[in-house]
C-alpha cells in the first residue's frame, strides 16, 4: 500500500523535518522539500493501513515543526 504525505512546516523548518522524516520512516520512498501550499512531500510504502496510520500519527505527526499533514492512498 502506497501514501503520499504531505506537510506543511512552522516557517524555515522544512529541511530539518525533511532529514528527522529520512532518518525515522524506514518505509518513505522519497522525502523532499517541496515549494506550494505544502512544505515537503514525503512518499511511503507499507503493509497495510495500521502501518500507515501508525506512520503518520506516531512518527510524522509526533514532530513539533509540523503544523499540518495531508495524507492521499493510493488506490
Amino acid at each position: 500500500m502506497k501514501a503520499y504525505i504531505m506537510i506543511q512546516t512552522k516557517p524555515g523548518t522544512s529541511e530539518i523535518v525533511v532529514d528527522a522524516i529520512k532518518k525515522r520512516v524506514k518505509e518513505a520512498l522519497n522525502v523532499d522539500s517541496i515549494y506550494g501550499r505544502f512544505d515537503a512531500i514525503v512518499i511511503v510504502e507499507a503493509q497495510d493501513m495500521d502501518k500507515i496510520n501508525e506512520i503518520v500519527y506516531k512518527v510524522i505527526g509526533k514532530d513539533p515543526n509540523i503544523v499540518h499533514t495531508e495524507t492521499s492512498i493510493v488506490l
